[in-house]
């Protein structure tokens, strides 16, 4: 069944795949910081979403649909438009090379996310477990 992205209930989907994957435990081991990835709107997509997730050593402790950035203050924030983002969920783009590429934008410690790329990709091999429907 297909969970629409921008909600809670895609956000705990998100939230379990990252507890129950051994491959992104591994590569997160070593990760301290909360994010925001936010989805901007484009031509093709009109509506700003932000997902909060709270992600420490490899576990995601909670995660969440956020409707005001300054509801939280995470470490991370990455973001850009619909069309980049639906790309990188559908494994078109890589995660890592977008954000090297500005195609993705970030916000925080990005010396600590070039040590540890993997975990962004497994992050996002996560969020591509279970089908995702956008809102029109």
């Amino acid at each position: 069944m297909a969970i629409l992205f921008g909600t809670q209930e895609w956000a705990d989907a998100a939230c379990k795949e990252l507890n129950e994957s051994q491959a992104y435990k591994e590569a997160a081991k070593n990760w301290e910081g909360d994010i925001y990835i936010i989805v901007d709107p484009d031509p093709s997509f009109k509506h700003r979403i932000i997902n909060y997730f709270d992600l420490w050593h490899g576990e995601c402790r909670s995660g969440c649909v956020v409707k005001d950035e300054n509801e939280k203050s995470p470490k991370y924030r990455i973001w850009g438009p619909f069309t980049i983002m639906n790309q990188v969920l559908q494994k078109k783009v890589d995660p890592v090379q977008a954000m090297m590429t500005g195609k993705l934008k970030v916000k925080g410690d990005m010396a600590q996310i070039m040590k540890m790329p993997r975990a962004a990709v497994e992050l996002v091999n996560c969020m591509t477990m279970f089908e995702t429907v956008f809102p029109d």
